[in-house]
């Protein structure tokens, strides 16, 4: 891909709008979640600018961890293997976890870690994304919490990053 100015990034989805989508998500997960041991899972790096905003509106005691993962290493195409680069500090055993992602698209990545977790005999599992990609799954996974569903385009801002630039962006951008 050419080089990205932010001349060529149109807005996609506003500041105003995610805000009051994740202020949203968040009154949603704590009725659902009420009396329950919550474990918010952060999927670093992009994951970590939702995550924040979302415990904020979470009004229920939870506690959170973050988790790096790749299935990519330098190809473009993912491996299907799930390879952790950070892995959690604390054991999700006996807790209700709810994996936050910044977008979901093939899949692949997200149905291998679930596996993974699912061994580490959490008491329930369930997925948060800011951004769902129906259109690019290969692999069916189940998303319980989805703030936006997105056409198959090259996204960033909101902890979306080409070349680990433009996640700052306040909001989510599409590259014209």
């Amino acid at each position: 891909m050419e080089k990205i100015t932010e001349d060529r990034i149109k807005v996609l989805i506003s500041e105003e709008e995610i805000k009051e989508r994740i202020a949203a998500l968040g009154k949603e997960i704590a009725k659902d979640y009420e009396g329950k041991d919550l474990h918010l899972i952060c999927i670093l790096k992009g994951g970590a600018f939702i995550a924040c905003e979302l415990a904020k509106s979470i009004q229920i005691p939870l506690s959170i961890d973050f988790m790096a993962v790749s299935s990519y290493g330098d190809a473009t195409v993912s491996s299907g293997r799930v390879k952790i680069i950070k892995d959690l500090d604390d054991p999700v055993e006996g807790k209700d976890v709810l994996i936050v992602e910044d977008i979901i698209d093939s899949g692949n990545t997200l149905a291998n870690l679930l596996q993974l977790l699912q061994t580490r005999k959490p008491n329930s599992i369930r997925i948060c994304t800011l951004l769902d990609k129906p259109d690019r799954r290969v692999t069916d996974v189940h998303v319980d919490y989805v703030g936006f569903q997105i056409p198959d385009k090259f996204v960033i801002g909101f902890g979306l990053d080409y070349a680990q630039k433009f996640r700052n962006l306040p909001y989510i951008g599409v590259v014209e």
